[in-house]
């Protein structure tokens, strides 16, 4: 058998294997929350513009929430404002919401929509505030005082920091039916005008129940959920992961998103998956093979 004809019959398992998962999943809705390596490595960024492309052709609906952490910390060094983060956020006054809204909303979001378009697609940036897609209320944080006489919790502020209080996905509702793929900064606005930086994951999470979507799929700089040897962890139920959570098998940096994957599929989302961004093509093999790249959770116990 030729090279040539190898690799044709290679492309032609490859396609046989997708083709059941295409018809499946064709018409429905994917919320992805794109950060990590995925957003910055030259390659990774081309090779998830292109899935996102195929998904969309495809007939699946792909909806983006990016972050832009990195980003906005190297804009506020390059002006000399120092970045401080209390229990792992950061902490943002009105002139640091500022640069969140200039990177995020500006810098980060239309560059992936031109990304998206040059590879095909027909994409449309927007924040939380376009259409009142994100409604947003102050994020209120506490953490146990230092000194053991005071058994108060300690009070934290972190200026413009917010959390989800409702999603209007109108907007979002008309970009789809006019096919195009929305790419949404994670920025909401409060009932008072005012702007809060939100933690995308969130975002993605609240974004995927309202809309009762089909995947809620995060993209992360690690493998997956592994297990104490290191294996990857997949097909898991809440039963399952709520046990790793209590063995101390998860967490650290990936609670956050575990608990957000939870409250997808708890809340009607029919799977959610946290997927290797280092990997190309991460989407579409963890969408349209048997194996996948990372971990899928599932709502239930059983």
């Amino acid at each position: 058998m030729s090279l040539n004809t190898e690799r044709a019959s290679h492309i032609a398992q490859v396609l046989t294997e997708a083709l059941p998962y295409i018809q499946n999943f064709s018409g429905k809705t994917l919320v992805i929350k794109y950060g990590g390596n995925a957003m910055v490595d030259e390659d990774l960024k081309n090779s998830f513009a292109r899935d996102i492309v195929l998904l969309k052709a495809v007939g699946i609906n792909p909806i983006i929430i990016h972050g832009g952490g990195p980003q906005i910390g190297d804009l506020l060094n390059r002006i000399g404002k120092e970045s401080n983060f209390i229990e792992g956020m950061r902490v943002t006054d009105s002139e640091t919401m500022d640069v969140v809204e200039m990177v995020l909303g500006g810098q980060v979001n239309k560059s992936i929509v031109n990304l998206i378009n040059t590879h095909g697609g027909r994409a449309v940036g927007l924040t939380g505030k376009d259409g009142g897609l994100i409604c947003a209320e102050k994020l209120h944080v506490s953490r146990n005082n230092d000194e053991p006489a005071i058994n108060v919790p300690e009070l934290i502020d972190l200026g413009h920091v917010g959390k989800v209080k409702s999603i209007d996905t109108s907007v979002i509702d008309m970009l789809i039916h006019s096919d195009f793929i929305p790419v949404i900064a994670p920025i909401g606005v409060g009932v008072n005008g005012e702007s809060y930086n939100i933690n995308a994951d969130l975002v993605a999470g609240k974004i995927a129940e309202v809309l009762q979507a089909e995947k809620l799929i995060l993209l992360t700089n690690t493998a997956g959920l592994l297990d104490s040897d290191g294996k990857l962890l997949t097909g898991l139920n809440t039963k399952q992961v709520n046990e790793l959570i209590a063995e101390g098998v998860i967490y650290g940096g990936m609670l956050p998103k575990i608990g957000c994957a939870l409250d997808a599929v708890q809340a009607g989302v029919t799977t959610a998956h946290i997927i290797d961004g280092r990997v190309q093509h991460a989407v579409l093999l963890e969408m349209f093979t048997d194996q996948g790249v990372g971990t899928l959770i599932r709502g239930g116990w059983q």
